[in-house]
């Protein structure tokens, strides 16, 4: 009889710009890097017992790409898609084919913030969206992911 191994590795996803993380707009974004915040959300996941994968692109279709292939490779993904929050229709698409538990993080406050950055796209397909509270959000994402299966 074969075990299937139930995925307990959770996607962080970065999209456009967020490899300038602690370099671009430090007003808006924090002066922390991806980098920084990525071994925030590693030293959560030790302490939830899940692993964690980070992926970033400034490409459209590599992130479309790398949300497909997360199928059966994760429980769940965190994404922060920058810009293609916004418009990105093929990322949309991508969250609702892969029917992945999704949680959407903003680094800054986007209902604060200049009114296109007010709609969400991707959010239909998500199970819940963190904005304004800075690189902790992927932390709270990460940990309701966890938690909200419980």
């Amino acid at each position: 009889m074969e075990v299937r191994r139930v995925p307990t590795t959770i996607a962080v996803v970065h999209g456009p710009n967020l490899n300038l993380l602690g370099k671009r707009e430090v007003g808006i974004y924090g002066g922390k890097t991806m980098e920084e915040i990525n071994a925030e959300v590693a030293s959560a996941a030790r302490i939830l017992g899940v692993d964690v994968e980070f992926y970033q692109s400034n490409s459209e279709g590599d992130l479309v790409t790398y949300i497909q292939n997360c199928v059966g490779r994760v429980a769940g993904i965190v994404i922060n898609a920058g810009a293609y929050t916004h418009y990105s229709i093929a990322v949309r698409d991508a969250l609702a084919a892969v029917k992945i538990p999704t949680a959407e993080v903003h680094i800054s406050n986007i209902y604060q913030r200049e009114p296109f950055r007010h709609t969400s796209v991707i959010a239909p397909v998500c199970v819940g969206q963190i904005s304004g509270f800075g690189g902790y959000g992927y932390v709270l994402a990460l940990q309701a992911l966890v938690h909200g299966a419980e």
